[in-house]
């Protein structure tokens, strides 16, 4: 069917499941950034991250639902398919992520001494990025290809939706690597960082691959079994790191195995080194699902822009 044919503006856009789940998103995210700047306030690096976190995603949905709603995007090099639920999935991930922080850091039970108005945009601040993220949540589950399914759109089906979970939790690590984790100190630990920006650039690329264009084969192999050797070798790579993570720095011959009484709260490096074990485990659990679920589905190729 050519995507030109037919009315100029797509209305299931709007009257349609998808479309009132994206409604909402923008709602839910304009309500927050609207009353963090007016009222809510934010301050640090926690608070600016859900700043940032929550404005990304409300630019990103807005630029999404123009182009569904003007059809722009059969204009673009783009599988439309996979690139929607990526950003669903990313925004769902961020969305809940400063849905614990925000109030975890900032909601306080007793009303501060300039009295209660605060606290309250707060708390409401809060409901909304609860509700954003069941938003974005909904146009997962409604975008989400069914086990056996044979699909167009990769980043539809369970493996390509925990592509982007494992990225994320990537990004959890780096973040605490950054963080004073002292893991210069062996060269053990230097393999583990490897691991990381190893795996973290592999599946990065697998997802810009299948949204930047459809694919069928990767050099001599097809797609869907590049994308099962890929996650093979990162499940061997994040076992190795699981293990070796926790031993250079929880050993008591290289570490320490309990936290320091000394070390500050916020910057105590013994906190780093759990957050990076923590989420070692956590992707390492991730790509051993992702490669169970590889089996399960047979992706084959379909034009730039699926929908019309």
């Amino acid at each position: 069917m050519d995507s030109q044919a037919g009315p100029y503006l797509n209305k299931n856009a709007l009257c349609s499941p998808l479309g009132a789940a994206r409604l909402c998103q923008m709602a839910m995210g304009c309500a927050v950034v609207a009353m963090v700047t007016h009222s809510a306030g934010y301050s640090g690096s926690q608070g600016v991250f859900c700043m940032a976190a929550w404005s990304f995603c409300f630019a990103m949905t807005v630029l999404v639902f123009f182009l569904d709603a003007t059809r722009l995007y059969s204009y673009l090099p783009l599988s439309w398919d996979n690139l929607t639920v990526t950003c669903a999935a990313l925004g769902t991930l961020l969305f809940v992520t400063a849905s614990v922080v925000y109030p975890l850091f900032f909601v306080r039970s007793e009303c501060p001494y300039a009295g209660c108005e605060i606290r309250d945009f707060r708390i409401a601040v809060t409901v909304c990025s609860i509700l954003g993220t069941l938003a974005y949540g909904v146009e997962v589950i409604l975008c989400r290809a069914r086990p056996g399914q044979i699909v167009a759109g990769y980043m539809a089906t369970a493996s390509g939706l925990l592509k982007v979970v494992q990225c994320f939790v990537a990004c959890v690590i780096f973040g605490a690597l950054a963080n004073g984790s002292q893991f210069s100190r062996y060269g053990a630990t230097i393999y583990c960082v490897v691991v990381y920006a190893f795996c973290f650039a592999l599946t990065t690329l697998v997802v810009i691959t299948t949204v930047c264009r459809p694919t069928k084969k990767v050099r001599c192999l097809p797609f869907d079994r590049f994308v099962v050797v890929c996650t093979l070798l990162e499940v061997l790579l994040y076992l190795s790191a699981s293990v070796i993570w926790p031993v250079f720095c929880f050993d008591s011959k290289y570490g320490t195995p309990w936290r320091p009484s000394s070390c500050p709260q916020g910057k105590c490096p013994w906190d780093s080194k759990l957050v990076v074990a923590v989420f070692s485990f956590l992707n390492f659990g991730l790509y051993t699902a992702d490669l169970v679920y590889s089996q399960r589905i047979r992706f084959v190729s379909s034009p730039a822009n699926h929908r019309v």
